[in-house]
């Protein structure tokens, strides 16, 4: 799906769903990719490598700027935590995103969702 001038509902459906990913980001730290690509899939069409490359794009500069702000201040930021892992990430997201590239669409969805699943159960079962 692309979006084309005229079609406020979709322009709208998406504000939406940055403002609950942004907000459920911020509430639980779960990452907004688990709200927004099957959003973006199911709802709006649109294929899933697309939907994994858009909210890809959309993370890029804000990510979280605000959030981090208010945790900032909170002293609920770990910075040398979060720099280690910042390096490795933007290698781990390029290395990624190419393995992607060369997978079949319909893989891709599974491997996700199978994800998802088993974070879920472990996160159920896990006292």
């Amino acid at each position: 799906m692309q979006l084309k001038k005229g079609y406020m509902n979709d322009v709208v459906i998406l504000l939406i769903v940055g403002l609950v990913a942004g907000y459920l980001s911020g509430l639980i730290g779960i990452g907004g990719g688990i709200i927004i690509v099957p959003i973006l899939v199911y709802l709006m069409n649109i294929d899933q490598k697309t939907a994994q490359g858009t909210t890809l794009f959309m993370f890029l500069l804000p990510i979280g700027i605000l959030g981090v702000y208010n945790y900032h201040k909170g002293g609920f930021i770990s910075y040398k935590t979060a720099l280690i892992m910042a390096g490795t990430f933007v290698v781990g997201s390029y290395l990624g995103s190419k393995t992607v590239m060369a997978m079949d669409t319909k893989v891709v969805k599974q491997v996700f969702g199978a994800f998802i699943i088993l974070i879920g159960i472990k996160m159920l079962l896990n006292k």
